[in-house]
């Protein structure tokens, strides 16, 4: 099969957006903007207070009257991102809470996957950098994944009890479908000919796929 030549582009190439209304005002919300495009182009371990202060135009010990760690600054930025994929996740739930269990599948999936062409920095630092919190920083952020682990569960659970779905291992399932949007923040763009409607249908098509759901 011949595919299509097209190049992803680098994620940092990309506005670093944060979703309406959430960025605080005035210096604070411009150092979380800072600090989303430096954590996505160098991670968190290679980005550093007096970068993103820089990037600000103020010196460390202003941006640490406003956050008091690298690791705040972070933890904010994940915390944004993992609000944002819930909210979008618990509307596309209850829009579709009176129907089939697969078009609600389809209908989280498709959510999932447009949170991740919407804010493409944000879902890079939101996936790839948790890891780098300490438990108390990360708490929030992990009970709002696990909330949308179980959203996703609970679909799961009732097409295969009705009869909709057919899943050997419902964690494998829960798993594979959770991580299939993720890595569309670092390749989709105009390049790739498709938009972002188009994608997030077709990763709803593969996801009801997993679960051997008729189509």
């Amino acid at each position: 099969m011949d595919l299509p030549a097209w190049e992803p582009r680098r994620v940092v190439a990309m506005a670093a957006d944060l979703p309406d209304g959430v960025t605080p005002p005035g210096t604070r919300g411009r150092i979380l903007e800072a600090g989303l495009e430096l954590f996505a182009e160098s991670g968190f371990a290679g980005a550093s207070i007096r970068q993103i202060a820089g990037m600000v135009g103020i010196n460390s010990a202003t941006l640490y009257a406003h956050y008091p760690s690298k690791g705040h600054v972070l933890a904010e930025l994940v915390r944004i991102g993992h609000e944002e994929m819930w909210a979008r996740l618990t509307e596309a739930a209850a829009r579709t809470r009176d129907d089939s269990a697969a078009r609600q599948l389809a209908a989280l999936v498709r959510a999932h996957v447009l949170v991740h062409t919407d804010y493409p920095l944000l879902a890079v630092v939101t996936n790839g950098e948790l890891h780098a919190l300490d438990p108390e920083l990360a708490a929030p952020s992990l009970r709002l994944r696990d909330e949308c682990r179980h959203l996703l569960a609970e679909v799961l659970e009732r097409g295969a009890k009705n009869g909709e779905f057919s899943v050997d291992d419902p964690l494998l399932a829960v798993t594979a479908i959770g991580g299939l949007g993720v890595q569309v923040a670092h390749w989709f763009g105009p390049a790739l000919g498709r938009t972002r409607e188009q994608v997030a249908d077709q990763y709803a098509r593969f996801a009801l796929r997993i679960v051997n759901a008729d189509q």
